[in-house]
């Protein structure tokens, strides 16, 4: 099977896969169920993403309360010079309260929290360190400086932000060069082309899209929450549950049609519709489906070799805007 293409993260950014792998659900959310042999397919994995070009992985602090960053730390160390290690903080969690959510922005947290990833992943620098959410509470001079001054210490390259919008973005790179924005982007979920999108394309910044297979549902592999296993975080999600999920598992005719015509999956042309983002708005755009399994990277990675017509994507344009339900239950913290 051959590489994937490569692409630029930023203007003066690392080069990576054109795909990279999210290693959230390696760790947690998306079941209750994470045992040994799941922890060595996961592995397994990331060996694999790296054979079929995948180099940037994406990892979280919060992400299993910080065994994310443990897990894949031992992989990014066997492979220190071929992959470009990205982690995010701000979304403070307790292990013995799981009901706690705190967003910290504030340069001591950031100078804590960064020494912290380091020791979890076993590295001396990490490649991309995202601002994981935004606390308007803080001014992004704090926040976006005190980030600047892990890079001029060495300890991060690039620095990227997380569910900001445009106006934020263009006042982060001013303060410090960001090379990546990170947001879901998908065919159910299209705000940041409002105003987050525009902003990255005119001031270079890279595009890296969460969940562009829409946490699973794009794929078809469940249709409303009731069949997710008890612990799965999407069963709070308000697309994935009652009135707002028969609505739209109806939306994805069009995603399976295409999908029978083409020979492909319909996950693949989800991820295929993500990628041609990048020629129609003129940025670097990087989707990063997560997976614990060889077999579903592979069929991701095949998906950047699916290019769709210009009649097929005419076709999928209408379905994001009659999406039923939010994102998330609580939207608070995002910056719409």
């Amino acid at each position: 099977m051959s590489t994937i293409p490569t692409t630029t993260l930023g203007t003066n950014g690392p080069v990576v896969g054109v795909q990279g792998l999210g290693c959230m659900g390696m760790s947690e959310f998306y079941s209750d169920q994470f045992g040994d042999t799941g922890e060595t397919e996961s592995r397994a994995t990331l060996e694999r993403a790296l054979e079929l070009g995948v180099t940037l992985f994406d990892t979280a602090d919060m992400y299993g309360y910080g065994r994310n960053e443990q897990l894949v730390g031992p992989f990014v160390q066997a492979h220190r010079d071929e992959v470009v290690l990205a982690t995010k903080f701000a979304i403070e969690r307790r292990e013995d309260d799981p009901t706690y959510r705190a967003v910290r922005n504030d340069a001591t947290y950031i100078r804590q929290a960064v020494d912290a990833s380091l020791r979890r992943l076993g590295v001396d620098h990490i490649d991309l360190y995202y601002m994981h959410r935004r606390n308007p509470e803080v001014p992004l001079a704090e926040s976006v400086g005190a980030m600047a001054e892990l890079v001029a210490a060495g300890k991060v390259r690039f620095l990227g932000l997380s569910e900001v919008n445009g106006e934020e973005l263009r006042e982060a790179h001013a303060i410090h060069p960001i090379t990546a924005l990170q947001s879901e982007w998908s065919l159910f979920s299209r705000d940041v082309e409002r105003s987050a999108v525009p902003a990255a394309a005119e001031l270079g910044v890279a595009f890296v899209a969460y969940s562009p297979l829409g946490r699973g549902f794009l794929t078809g592999s469940f249709s409303n929450a009731g069949e997710l296993a008890a612990g799965d975080f999407r069963n709070y999600q308000p697309r994935f549950t009652g009135d707002n999920a028969a609505h739209n598992a109806a939306l994805l005719a069009p995603v399976h049609k295409i999908a029978a015509d083409r020979g492909a999956t319909p996950g693949q042309v989800a991820l295929a519709w993500v990628q041609q983002r990048a020629q129609v708005h003129h940025l670097a755009v990087v989707p990063i489906p997560g997976t614990r399994k060889r077999t579903r990277l592979e069929e991701n990675t095949a998906a950047t070799r699916l290019i769709l017509t210009d009649a097929e994507l005419a076709t999928l344009e209408p379905i994001a805007a009659q999406v039923a339900g939010d994102r998330y239950a609580d939207m608070s913290s995002i910056s719409r």
